[in-house]
């Protein structure tokens, strides 16, 4: 099967992604080494009130054995621009209080759009069965936040660029599933030189993912930064604990 096809299918989330889950993952004349960014939204609290992050699939590409991965650096021997993502997790059934001691898993593709953990099929000719690489876990700190150092993501056919969530509370119960959307100026920039200009630009905008296609309001990520001096990604995911 096609990953595109699969994608279209919109598979559901069926189980926790630690308990062996089921599978469910214009070119810019600006020079991008001198275009540094400061640009997005996240979810945020309003008077002692917030929005919970939408539930998004888990995608083809699930980590198979996320407490195996406890890293704060996923870039592994990936190449691209530096990106740091810093996640803060809040509890809506606590005035959007920061939640400590939540378990957090990331995954996204690498700089060409191909995943760990997974390949050799109609889903992704490349083989990285063997490898674990820009996959990790973290657990929030008294602030419910968590830091990763990883690459900007690539993207692949049929996806606006993206990266994965899975939240857990400190029992490991599950709490949401979601995604992480990029404004498209940044990526734009991003995928203009370097390690990402063979592969060139996205093919799918946010408005046309079938993912974020129904609005990013909960999902999309503030970016910082530039080409030259790498990338901060900050986004707050509210969940139900």
């Amino acid at each position: 099967m096609e990953r595109k096809e699969f994608l279209k299918r919109g598979f559901s989330v069926l189980g926790f992604a630690a308990i062996a889950p089921l599978i469910s993952c214009s070119d810019s004349s600006v020079d991008p080494t001198g275009t540094s960014f400061e640009t997005g939204t996240t979810t945020g609290t309003t008077n002692g009130t917030c929005t919970a992050t939408a539930s998004e699939t888990e995608g083809p590409f699930p980590t198979k054995s996320p407490s195996g991965l406890v890293t704060n650096d996923i870039t592994s021997d990936r190449t691209g621009n530096k990106l740091t993502v810093k996640i803060i997790i809040q509890n809506k059934n606590n005035s959007c209080a920061a939640l400590a001691s939540a378990l957090v898993d990331i995954w996204h593709c690498d700089a060409a759009g191909n995943y760990s953990e997974y390949g050799g099929t109609g889903m992704q000719s490349t083989n990285y069965q063997s490898v674990h690489f820009l996959r990790g876990r973290q657990t929030t700190d008294a602030n419910g936040l968590v830091t990763f150092t990883s690459i900007y993501p690539g993207w692949y056919s049929g996806r606006a660029p993206h990266i994965h969530v899975h939240v857990y509370n400190a029992s490991g119960k599950s709490l949401l599933v979601t995604q992480i959307a990029f404004p498209e100026d940044v990526s734009k920039v991003v995928y203009a030189q370097g390690v990402y200009a063979t592969h060139g630009q996205a093919d799918t905008t946010n408005a046309r993912d079938n993912v974020f296609g129904d609005g990013v309001s909960t999902e999309m990520s503030t970016i910082t930064g530039s080409v030259s001096a790498g990338f901060e990604l900050n986004h707050t995911i509210v969940v139900s604990a």
